[in-house]
């Protein structure tokens, strides 16, 4: 008795028998329809937001967080800057490093990207010292003209450790004409970070053997940075740049990979948008169920009607009653989206090993397992969507019932 008239009318209405079989069907397909949508949508956005994760860190374990660069064709006194950066409590680590297009010549000849490092201070930077697979990036010593391969690039050129490799990078004008600078390198090592643009396209060399192979002297491209909080890259740049004095070219992760990151939030997101067609589903079912229901009960109303209660009181009732099966069905698909999400894994490996088939290649993937990155955010996001749905498929049979003629209703009662 101390909840209002028709919250508790429309309660009771759930929780009733129904002399119409049908519309019980309706109403447990509603909250079925509900129940799967908030599962699919929350397990599949897990997936998804777990690929993003892995494919994030591993590019980010490759690349800088922050790359401060000459306004110009090199950086000179990249020893100041690297200094500057160090001594900043919110930068993880900083090194030099040179970038430049090449030709690279085994038994086959392929383009690529090499990049001149420290070995020393690579670490600092990057996770290109763990992710080798052959050899070892100290191996990188001043004038052994040695160079470390990505996995792909070394099958492409048809090299292995060991190996010589033609680095051929710009023409240079000499009185002869325009001569290309090239320089045989030995293939030392093999790296495999598991994100095709690297294994495929990047080679490593030594700074000071790049230095000599471009003519640049002592200079570099720029110095990269790792930060403790990768997310102020933008921030801290702009603080170090300003303590230099000059001008620099500086850039982030962000920027430099912004259409790859653009298009995986864009993927999600229309997913999450096309999934949720299995809610709107069942929003419609609940409108069925709900208009069925209040056919069911015209004779319930009219009486309601003739004991007091007012329109608005009646569509209280069923928007009530029709909003609780809106409640179950998204704590059910809370449910079975997180039970789902926590044991994909071992659903999959069942399946593989049950059918004898490989769902997830290693070789198409570079995992070796589902990733998954449950987001509180997005658990909220999807069960309040539902919510919504569920709240709004109620309006229309609600106001029908409210627009119920007692006289009418009663005439044949």
């Amino acid at each position: 008795m101390l909840r209002p008239i028709p919250a508790a009318i429309g309660l009771r209405y759930l929780r009733a028998k129904r002399r119409n079989g049908f519309i019980s069907f309706i109403s447990l397909a509603s909250i079925l329809g509900i129940a799967i949508g908030v599962t699919v949508l929350i397990t599949t956005l897990a997936v998804m937001s777990g690929f993003q994760k892995e494919i994030r860190d591993r590019m980010l374990g490759m690349v800088a967080h922050a790359t401060i660069s000459a306004d110009g064709d090199k950086l000179a006194n990249w020893q100041r800057a690297v200094d500057v950066a160090r001594e900043d409590a919110r930068v993880a680590g900083a090194a030099p490093y040179v970038d430049t297009q090449a030709l690279l010549r085994g038994r086959r000849n392929e383009p690529a990207a090499v990049r001149a490092i420290v070995p020393e201070d690579e670490a600092q930077v990057s996770d290109l010292s763990t992710s080798m697979v052959v050899g070892k990036l100290e191996d990188l010593q001043p004038g052994t003209f040695n160079i470390v391969l990505g996995r792909e690039l070394a099958l492409w050129l048809g090299v292995g450790v060991g190996d010589s490799v033609i680095v051929t990078t710009d023409f240079q004008v000499t009185p002869m004409g325009a001569v290309p600078q090239l320089k045989r390198f030995t293939v030392s090592g093999i790296f495999e970070a598991g994100y095709q643009d690297f294994d495929r396209r990047l080679a490593v060399v030594n700074l000071s053997d790049a230095q000599r192979l471009l003519r640049i002297g002592d200079g570099v491209t720029g110095v990269r940075l790792k930060l403790h909080d990768m997310d102020r890259a933008q921030q801290v740049t702009r603080d170090l740049v300003g303590r230099l004095g000059g001008v620099y070219r500086v850039s982030d992760w962000s920027i430099e990979n912004a259409n790859m990151f653009r298009a995986l939030k864009l993927e999600k997101t229309m997913i999450g948008i096309l999934l949720s067609l299995i809610i709107v589903m069942g929003s419609f079912n609940l409108v069925a169920s709900q208009v069925s229901l209040v056919t069911d009960k015209q004779a319930d109303i009219a009486i309601l009607r003739t004991l007091g209660l007012t329109p608005g009181g009646v569509m209280q009732v069923f928007m009530v009653q029709g909003t609780m099966i809106g409640v179950i069905g998204t704590i059910l698909g809370i449910t079975g989206g997180l039970l789902l999400t926590f044991n994909l894994e071992h659903i999959l490996r069942a399946i593989e090993s049950t059918f004898g088939v490989v769902l997830m290649p290693e070789d198409v993937y570079y995992v070796t397992g589902l990733p998954i990155d449950l987001q509180v955010s997005d658990v909220v996001m999807i069960a309040s969507v539902a919510l919504v749905m569920a709240f709004v498929a109620t309006i229309y049979p609600a106001l029908r019932a409210a627009r119920t003629a007692p006289a009418e209703a009663l005439r044949y009662e």
